[in-house]
């Protein structure tokens, strides 16, 4: 009932904010306005997690093409599974990146209950292995538009760390917790503190 009525008293406030968005990215670059990307959710089940479109439309050539021609990208890819110099996000999309308003039409995936407002962030498949006997954590909790590992360091974290993060909130996790972050969380997104 909390992620239910915060996230629809927050779609309602920010609604011209998301409007305008969607403009700016049409206008801006051709192509869909949303991006919605395969995550495993809950128990396991897979579901399309939404973003405003903040990457060219051929953005897995594009990463192609980097990773083939620099040796140093593809190890920051292997290690991360972000680049701090990304060649697929177009110009609105790295200003909506540092302050994580592409995130804002997951939303919608905590109304339809598939996200949470607070929890872990959403893995695909193949990363869901890097989280080796911890991935049953993961899997017992709803994934997050925000969480703690977003409030403790972001991109600046590695991914162990991550993991670990991960597993503290969901084997401690609370109503408390989750106020807790999401105050965390407005001075991290205005700072754009790790959102590379």
């Amino acid at each position: 009932m909390f992620d239910i009525v915060i996230a629809s008293v927050a779609i309602i406030i920010l609604s011209p904010l998301l409007i305008l968005i969607a403009m700016l990215i049409r206008l801006t670059s051709p192509g869909p306005v949303l991006y919605g990307h395969e995550r495993v959710g809950y128990n396991g089940r897979s579901f399309r997690c939404w973003k405003f479109r903040s990457m060219v439309t051929d953005a897995d050539r594009a990463l192609a093409r980097h990773l083939a021609a620099s040796p140093s990208a593809r190890r920051e890819w292997d290690e991360t599974h972000k680049l701090r110099e990304d060649p697929r996000i177009t110009p609105l999309g790295q200003i909506l990146r540092e302050k994580s308003i592409d995130e804002l039409p997951q939303l919608f995936n905590v109304l339809r209950g598939e996200m949470s407002l607070v929890g872990p962030r959403p893995v695909v498949t193949e990363e869901l292995s890097r989280y080796g006997r911890s991935a049953r954590h993961y899997l017992r909790t709803r994934p997050g538009i925000t969480g703690l590992w977003q409030v403790s360091g972001r991109s600046e974290t590695n991914y162990a760390q991550r993991v670990v993060l991960d597993r503290a909130y969901v084997q401690n996790g609370s109503l408390l917790m989750d106020f807790y972050i999401l105050l965390r969380t407005i001075p991290v997104v205005l700072k754009a503190r790790g959102s590379w």
